[in-house]
């Protein structure tokens, strides 16, 4: 190519400009207005539509929500609200209806006086789900006549039609999830149960009722006590220190502040933000106002009753907040998120309002309750002698040129490289299977770090007796970041973390222990995505000199059913360390024909009560999980 057509072919010019029009950006880019294509942001579909409705709830014009997942996997949302307006929009010149539909950033949420209050802000909601759904239609009754509305990918397929008088109210709206956009159809009924029952704890008095249609399964929420009773549902796993959760409710300018906590005997921190009723999964202000004010006021407290003396240190955040399950609400006017994902509130008036009101309140309630307040006090005075000898331990695990200068009990295997995006470790269960790996590995980026037996339930133990078990001493050092509220991702010497366990019993308790530590003391490793599960296959079908590694069972039955005439040998494979240096490479550790999983926390209230249930104290509901997830459950070796 000469010089003069490289020029004429990289010319940047007006032509080169790409314009999308209308919801055309949306279906090009799904990523940016729902956060993925796959379950997570199938779900987000639904939330987005589902929100709207508890939208009209805030406002006082709602009481009833309906959700129901058809055969088809298309989803009705319907509400008893106000419906939406039909008449032309003086800007648009289309009606209302189609205006919210099909318009990015239209709808009553911008200061028109249609909301106080709204979860929704950046008005993209509904017309993204329009956007990315194969077809929808919305039906809405305004002036006591129903008129309805079909789509297909964001277009009208006609215009607003009346459908005529009727008794009904509200707004109803059924759409199916494009399959040319979505990896998959396959909605996760329990992690939406879990979101529609945290919407209902969240505003009192409101009904939510969800159906899922494939399974013929129903659940209703109702909560006459809001965050009272999600308080209560939190710990209900739990031993409390003080029967009664203390509860705050004050209206603050335009600003509404609810709050409700209660202690508990265990070692982790519980506590939830919600800025109108968006989880803030990155906190923000309304949590920083919390935290300064309970900090404070327990501390005043203390030194006023005699629990800490003159010359005593004050309790630090961390003393206050071990074994406490905590929801903070807050409903304000203009929410200042800090993306379309809302994970963080940003309003700077909101935690002067929540640290006054939390003060107050806590005040209160410790003066008028001196039995509870001596436990709670009791509790964090203990937590605080607790974190010394644990800081102690800590630098003791995390000091300077700790894995040059020391050899770690779990004998890690190191890799060549440097650059931790490009690393990855192997936490792998026991010696043998350890070996294979050191073997199998690839020594310039995989590293290896055997661990002898199960680890301590961290679930169980306090920050100090876990420092003092000699694997996660081992593993904390091997990852470089530190733990709880000193951990750093900035240090971490892996971006790629993987358990490798066997496929029993055994092996599903080990790593169930890893996650549960792993969740309660490093979470970014979570969240930030460098946390992943290995698939070791079950099974080796041979036909003479030709091998087949399966994973599944059903995998199994179909290769044996193809391979029938041919006699084939199967080799179950209980553990990893039946595999030699070589299978477990090209089975397990090779990135071209591994398969691992990522882990990841759809929803941190649902994580948090589930490790709860399977690795605390209480007994009962660990049992009856057991026996109602027991059908479910395959390749249990005795």
């Amino acid at each position: 190519m000469a010089v003069g057509d490289v020029k004429e072919a990289l010319e940047y010019g007006v032509d080169s400009i790409q314009v999308l029009e209308g919801l055309e950006a949306v279906r090009r880019r799904p990523g940016m207005y729902i956060g993925s294509t796959d379950v997570r942001g199938l779900h987000h579909l639904i939330y987005e539509v589902v929100d709207n409705s508890v939208d009209e709830a805030l406002a006082g014009q709602c009481d009833h929500i309906s959700i129901t997942i058809h055969r088809d996997c298309s989803v009705t949302v319907s509400d008893n609200g106000r419906g939406i307006p039909v008449d032309l929009h003086p800007k648009t010149g289309i009606s209302g209806l189609e205006t919210v539909m099909t318009r990015l950033h239209a709808g009553g949420k911008f200061g028109g006086g249609g909301y106080k209050v709204a979860s929704g802000l950046h008005g993209v909601g509904v017309s993204a789900v329009n956007a990315l759904s194969a077809r929808l239609r919305v039906e809405t009754v305004q002036r006591g006549h129903l008129f309805s509305q079909e789509y297909a990918a964001g277009v009208p397929r006609s215009p607003v039609v009346d459908e005529g008088p009727t008794d009904r109210v509200g707004t109803t709206t059924t759409f199916l999830p494009d399959r040319a956009i979505f990896d998959t159809l396959d909605y996760n009924a329990d992690v939406l149960a879990q979101r529609f029952r945290e919407m209902a704890y969240l505003t009192k008095r409101l009904m939510i009722r969800f159906v899922d249609e494939r399974t013929d399964r129903e659940q209703s929420f109702y909560f006459e006590g809001g965050i009272l009773s999600f308080v209560r549902h939190m710990n209900k796993n739990r031993l409390v220190l003080h029967p009664r959760p203390m509860y705050i409710e004050r209206q603050i300018g335009d600003t509404t502040v609810e709050v409700a906590l209660q202690y508990n005997e265990g070692y982790s921190e519980s506590v939830f933000s919600f800025a109108n009723n968006i989880n803030t999964v990155d906190g923000g202000t309304h949590l920083t106002g919390f935290r300064t004010a309970l900090t404070r006021t327990i501390n005043d407290y203390a030194r006023k009753n005699g629990f800490l003396k003159e010359n005593d240190d004050n309790l630090t955040g961390d003393d206050v907040r071990e074994g406490l399950a905590a929801i903070i609400s807050v409903k304000l006017v203009e929410p200042q998120f800090e993306s379309q994902t809302k994970s963080k509130l940003g309003n700077g008036e909101v935690k002067a309002q929540v640290e006054m009101v939390v003060s107050e309140g806590l005040r209160t309630f410790l003066d008028e309750n001196p039995a509870d307040a001596k436990k709670i006090l009791e509790k964090c005075l203990t937590t605080q002698r607790a974190r010394r000898a644990a800081q102690m331990a800590r630098e003791t695990v995390t000091r300077k040129n700790a894995l040059e200068n020391t050899t770690l009990p779990g004998k890690l295997a190191d890799c060549s490289e440097r650059d931790p995006g490009k690393c990855e470790l192997y936490l792998v269960e026991g010696d043998s299977a350890g070996g294979s790996a050191k073997q199998g590995r690839d020594r310039r980026f995989q590293a290896i770090l055997p661990l002898r037996g199960k680890i301590l339930n961290v679930e169980k133990a306090r920050e100090d007796k876990m420092l003092a078990h000699e694997e996660i001493r081992a593993l904390i050092t091997a990852l470089g970041a530190g733990i709880g509220s000193t951990f750093k991702p900035e240090k971490l010497r892996y971006h790629r973390i993987i358990l490798m366990t066997d496929a029993d019993v055994d092996g599903s308790h080990i790593r169930t222990l890893l996650l549960t530590f792993f969740f309660r003391f490093m979470e970014p490793v979570i969240t930030n995505g460098h946390l992943y599960i290995a698939q070791p296959p079950l099974y080796r079908i041979s036909v003479g000199k030709d091998h087949h590694w399966v994973y599944t069972e059903q995998q199994r039955e179909e290769l044996v059913k193809k391979l029938n005439g041919k006699n084939p040998v199967v080799q179950r494979y209980k553990g990893l360390g039946e595999m030699n240096p070589e299978q477990l490479w090209e089975t397990t550790m090779d990135p071209a024909r591994r398969t691992i999983l990522k882990v990841s926390i759809e929803d941190a209230v649902q994580a948090d009560e589930i490790f709860e249930m399977l690795m605390g104290d209480a007994v009962p509901p660990r049992r009856r999980f057991i026996q109602s997830h027991a059908r479910e459950v395959r390749n249990l070796d005795a």
